[in-house]
């Protein structure tokens, strides 16, 4: 006979999804068994937070929703940060929870408390397993979760639904998958087509939902094409290849990248929003342009946060949505007469350049830029080094960056990295992470030495919060609270089983490097740069 936790495992298998990751306790012993038994691989990770971004890394790996495993009580509350990081980001997650019957939880308090209550402000939807409805139950949980801006979702499992064997009839295939919208007639399309039928100077500026709807060639094309110039957010980068001259790269968080590029837009006489979300961006990108501005926005979802103004929304997929633009432009019409994206482009490079001094993080990220291959996937943490790194590292393909972009939370990095690893068994993956945000997580290195891959985490060393040091001191005041000891990194690394090294210039990044990339197991780049290293970097 089937149970209830066989038909949630089954219905997740269906939806390609291969691999869960978590912290087991007593109530979802059912439910780990029925993932083992439907095919997919449990990953026992040491902190449910950890687990939720090894499952996103696995989402950019091969596209299914990640899938996330808590018992009761402080396991659902570990994972608050990661699902509420699913949120903002625009992350498909099933978080799967234990929980003790309604009956019992009627008498019986130790570590109960509401999930649901907890959950709901930061998922799309937070379901309740019940006995009958479970096939229903978990169509509509991952059409919810990859629906429009996908999210997570959470579901609620008591134990005795896990448990309990059931007649309930279920199919084992997932027939809910989004499907592409095109524009609606009417005059905001007239007025889009307007706009860029009559445009001397286009540019436009993609982001998360670009990448999440797969419209990196689509949007290729049409720039390519029409000579559109395009920016994108950090989540964005690669949707067009970095390194091709009408790419200006990754925006929304560097003031000096902002001083060039917000007056490029400004001079546009037609802007084009293609799944640009804002969230991503900062305060300076709140109505960075006129409220009358020529402003195209392509969403799949209704834009309700009050960031900028449009005088045209399109409320469609981004690919259709060009398609019906390109019909209105002859290929190849010039733009931008006097060369200004291109001028831009080398001002940003220059801006970005490797120190002088010949090291600091500058130098660090130009050169393993230069060792990685091409299909390096990188994944950044929040900190003064993400800003840098997202201007300086150059992206052939989307979701070749991968960071929290929207919540920013510390922490993220090497379980990012760890995940897309696991699932994707290909392409290398470097970590760049501060010191502060590598603590938080030096747990999840044993977890790297028990799965065996090639991870490389590059981590720079100021014994500082560098970022919240440098806002501390723009706004006058004192030192307190952002300054810490130094921890031996690679004494810590050879203790997981994987390999260490201190890194105090070029010539030695780049050799450790190239061993990084023979090496089966993970390796440990301590980076040493002084305190006060960013000042001015970006």
């Amino acid at each position: 006979m089937t149970t209830g936790a066989d038909i949630i495992a089954g219905k997740l298998h269906a939806a390609g999804c291969r691999h869960a990751f978590g912290i087991p306790g007593g109530e979802v012993l059912a439910l780990m068994q029925a993932l083992d038994q439907a095919g997919m691989t449990f990953v026992l990770v040491k902190h449910e937070n950890a687990g939720g971004f090894m499952a996103e890394g696995g989402w950019h790996a091969d596209g299914a929703p990640g899938v996330l495993l808590a018992t009761l009580g402080p396991g659902a509350a570990n994972a608050v940060n990661v699902v509420a990081n699913a949120w903002q980001d625009r992350v498909p997650l099933i978080f799967l929870t234990g929980c003790v019957d309604q009956a019992e939880a009627e008498s019986y308090t130790h570590q109960v408390f509401d999930h649901q209550q907890l959950l709901r402000p930061i998922v799309k939807a937070s379901l309740s397993a019940r006995l009958g409805a479970l096939d229903v139950m978990m169509d509509k949980a991952l059409a919810i979760a990859l629906d429009g801006q996908p999210g997570p979702v959470h579901i609620d499992v008591p134990i005795k639904v896990a448990e309990t064997e059931t007649g309930e009839a279920w199919s084992r295939n997932f027939q809910s998958a989004p499907v592409e919208t095109a524009p609606m007639a009417g005059q905001d399309l007239e007025t889009a087509l307007d706009l860029f039928a009559r445009a001397e100077r286009p540019i436009a500026i993609a982001g998360v939902d670009a990448v999440n709807q797969s419209a990196s060639a689509a949007i290729s094309d049409f720039c390519l094409k029409f000579q559109v110039p395009l920016i994108t957010s950090y989540k964005g980068k690669g949707l067009l290849d970095e390194n091709h001259a009408l790419a200006l790269g990754g925006a929304g968080l560097s003031p000096k990248a902002d001083n060039l590029l917000l007056p490029l837009i400004n001079e546009s006489d037609c802007i084009l929003l293609l799944g640009y979300d804002p969230i991503e961006m900062r305060i300076n990108w709140r109505n960075p342009w006129p409220q009358d501005a020529p402003v195209i926005d392509i969403a799949p979802v209704l834009r309700t946060h009050g960031m900028h103004s449009v005088a045209s929304a399109l409320r469609s997929a981004v690919g259709p949505a060009l398609e019906i633009l390109g019909d209105v432009r002859e290929a190849g019409k010039p733009s931008w007469a006097e060369g200004e994206p291109a001028k831009v482009k080398a001002e940003l490079k220059r801006s970005f350049a490797a120190e002088p001094s010949g090291w600091g993080p500058g130098t660090i990220f130009h050169t393993l830029r230069n060792i990685m291959p091409a299909d390096t996937v990188a994944t950044a943490d929040s900190g003064a080094h993400r800003i840098l790194a997202s201007q300086i590292w150059r992206c052939s393909m989307p979701r070749q960056m991968l960071q929290s972009s929207a919540l920013c939370t510390m922490g993220c990095a090497v379980p990012l990295a760890m995940g897309h690893r696991l699932v994707d068994g290909q392409s290398p993956v470097i970590a760049f992470v501060g010191d502060a945000g590598l603590e938080m997580c030096l747990g999840e290195l044993s977890t790297l030495r028990d799965l065996n891959i090639p991870v490389i985490i590059c981590v720079l060393v100021d014994t500082s919060l560098a970022l919240i040091e440098l806002k501390q001191r723009g706004s006058q005041r004192p030192n307190v609270g952002v300054d810490f000891g130094e921890t031996d990194f690679p004494a810590v690394a050879k203790a997981y089983g994987g390999h260490g090294v201190w890194i105090e210039g070029a010539d030695r990044l780049t050799a450790e490097a190239e061993d990084a990339l023979k090496r089966d197991g993970f390796t440990l780049l301590a980076c040493r740069i002084p305190r006060r290293a960013y000042d001015g970097a970006f």
